[in-house]
């Protein structure tokens, strides 16, 4: 059975009716494939993902007889998820984005967990852009966690774990700066219009997992940069409680 979570949108000043500070409406369908560990379709605006999550009984080399499991992502963007066809990444492997994004979705994650108590074993997240609009990775970081999350739940209910090993719940949002304006979870259009493209990952406990800023067209200020920050904590802090939401967590 599918579970759905909401956030409502608001009235605003930008293209698209929103504020400065606010993000696109967020949608998490949870168990939204019946054959994954754990999977979540996170809509966030016109920017959709699939994550699934799977569980791998075996650990990578350098990990084996350590007694620590490993988590790490796979992502990428379906052939139409743009206005016109990309190539799919065959053959020569994953681009250089797509190396990156890949890396900062399993540091992301990882950060999550518990990676002792998690045992000599593997979950592989899978992110998967159908439909893309601007944030697709950090997106891909909401939903993945979520379906990490949900994958540790079925092996606690196997019995195969102590306890869920989560430590911390990670959460991540896009922002920048355009046409002068700091701007929250920017869409395409205001993406591709950026100064100042930033992405944010934060952690339940009030830490930061990481922090990604860059003068794409021009530079910035630390005053322009914690007002971005500010504005990305806050609006972490509310995905993370939809995030517990459609999971059913305190």
């Amino acid at each position: 059975m599918q579970t759905v979570v909401q956030m409502s949108q608001k009235e605003t000043q930008r293209l698209d009716g929103r504020r400065f500070d606010e993000m696109r409406p967020l949608e998490l369908t949870i168990n939204y494939l019946e054959n994954a560990d754990g999977s979540c379709l996170v809509k966030l605006g016109n920017t959709w993902v699939v994550c699934t999550a799977s569980i791998d009984e075996r650990v990578p080399q350098f990990l084996r007889n350590t007694g620590s499991g490993w988590i790490t992502a796979e992502y990428g963007m379906l052939p139409r998820s743009t206005n016109s066809r990309m190539q799919r990444e065959t053959g020569k492997g994953p681009s250089g984005r797509t190396h990156e994004i890949q890396r900062l979705i399993g540091r992301s994650l990882r950060a999550a967990v518990n990676l002792t108590e998690l045992g000599e074993r593997q979950i592989i997240i899978d992110c998967d852009v159908i439909q893309a609009d601007g944030g697709t990775r950090t997106a891909a970081i909401n939903g993945g966690y979520v379906a990490l999350h949900l994958a540790l739940r079925s092996l606690y209910q196997k019995r195969l774990l102590r306890k869920i090993p989560i430590i911390r719940h990670i959460s991540a949002i896009s922002c920048g700066i355009v046409g002068g304006s700091p701007m929250l979870d920017l869409a395409f259009f205001e993406d591709s219009n950026a100064d100042v493209d930033a992405n944010f990952v934060c952690a339940s406990d009030g830490t930061m997992v990481e922090m990604q800023c860059t003068g794409e067209k021009g530079t910035f200020t630390t005053d322009q940069m914690l007002t971005i920050l500010e504005m990305s904590k806050k609006a972490c802090g509310d995905i993370t409680s939809a995030q517990k939401n459609v999971m059913n967590l305190s």
